[in-house]
């Protein structure tokens, strides 16, 4: 097989791996959060692949080739948004996210000729470069940062190979394009990146088939893990002792790695202690649940009815008032303030607060 043959059989391979994943999300209805936006990302990637070759011969041409090269400028923010969807079960596409996002799309149409001839290549491109590059090294640290308080072992695997394949794509691609220019595509680096793009489709088929898209949200396994036997009961009490006595979670600089050496066990066996037995898949859902709990105390109780919000969420562990409010609304269904208004000194009517978790006490009786 020559060069040029193995440019067609790639990029053929690649379309067709992309959209029969597509397919298979949009039949099965499962993870639809991640599924709405993997099904745009398959078409705009199928897009890069079709016009991704020097070889102008081997490029579509017509109405089907303009609509690929269109497509192809919207591929860097639908993996960017998938990504983030599909790596935090809390992400939501709103706010400063949700505005680059649709910015990126608006630039992009507009560079590829959608508004007319009067704009498009008319040095648009160059900005896309520099938001790519931003996209780019916010993703990466936002998979690499969390990767070390992840629980969920997959996970915690897939973010590296994410990184590699579609985060080093991207990358290699603007930089090119700042530093070589746009009409910089040998052969050998158009294959490279296709076949880059190829083997995460591959990769992400075998965890597709291999179950069934829900593990597009990374679920926790289901299975009891003994921690160690016999020390179970010396973990269990540890691990009470630095949320009741020593009240751990309400510094807000707290890292997993100081939790495990506070814990004095090995970091493996702390991972299945708080995600087999107390049920949380990240470092950060387990403190802030915590964080919560001491925050909803201090909202109901009347000695601190005057403080401000920005006092209890210092109080509670919170770096941010911004964090506070996200975290807290995504536990309770409600904002800080309409929690304290509701509960004020009266019973806290059932319908504005969700029920109670369960106490420290229930969560660990497993041991």
């Amino acid at each position: 097989m020559d060069a040029q043959q193995l440019d067609v059989a790639i990029r053929i391979a690649g379309v067709t791996v992309l959209l029969f994943l597509a397919f298979l999300l949009t039949r099965d209805g499962k993870g639809v959060r991640q599924t709405v936006l993997f099904v745009p990302l398959a078409i705009s990637i199928s897009g890069f692949l079709i016009g991704n070759t020097p070889d102008l011969s081997l490029r579509l041409d017509g109405v089907v080739g303009r609509v690929a090269h269109l497509l192809s400028g919207y591929a860097a923010v639908f993996i960017w948004w998938f990504c983030l969807a599909c790596f935090d079960r809390h992400f939501r596409l709103r706010g400063p996210i949700l505005a680059v996002g649709i910015l990126w799309i608006c630039i992009a149409s507009a560079d590829r000729g959608v508004l007319g001839s009067l704009v498009a290549d008319k040095g648009l491109s160059r900005l896309l470069v520099a938001f790519g590059l931003g996209i780019v090294a916010h993703l990466g640290w936002r998979l690499l940062h969390d990767r070390e308080g992840d629980f969920v072992e997959t996970r915690r695997d897939a973010r590296v190979i994410v990184v590699i394949l579609l985060g080093g794509q991207l990358l290699a691609d603007f930089l090119v394009d700042a530093l070589l220019g746009f009409d910089w595509r040998p052969r050998a680096f158009a294959i490279s990146q296709n076949a880059a793009i190829l083997a995460f489709g591959l990769w992400f088929a075998t965890r597709l088939l291999r179950a069934d898209p829900g593990t597009l949200t990374f679920p926790a396994s289901t299975m009891q893990v003994a921690v160690v036997g016999t020390g179970d009961a010396r973990l269990a009490e540890r691990l009470r002792n630095l949320i009741e006595v020593e009240r751990v979670h309400l510094d807000p600089d707290l890292s997993f790695a100081t939790f495990v050496r506070k814990m004095g066990a090995a970091e493996r066996v702390v991972r299945q202690l708080v995600n087999h037995k107390l049920g949380h898949d990240h470092f950060r859902s387990f403190i802030n649940a915590y964080r919560v709990e001491e925050a909803c105390r201090l909202l109901s109780d009347s000695s601190r009815a005057g403080d401000k919000l920005i006092a209890i969420a210092m109080d509670s562990g919170f770096a941010s008032l911004a964090s506070f409010n996200r975290v807290f609304r995504a536990a309770r269904g409600c904002t800080p303030g309409a929690y304290r208004a509701a509960s004020g000194h009266a019973p806290i009517p059932p319908s504005r607060i969700p029920a109670a978790k369960p106490s420290f006490e229930e969560r660990s009786a497993a041991f």
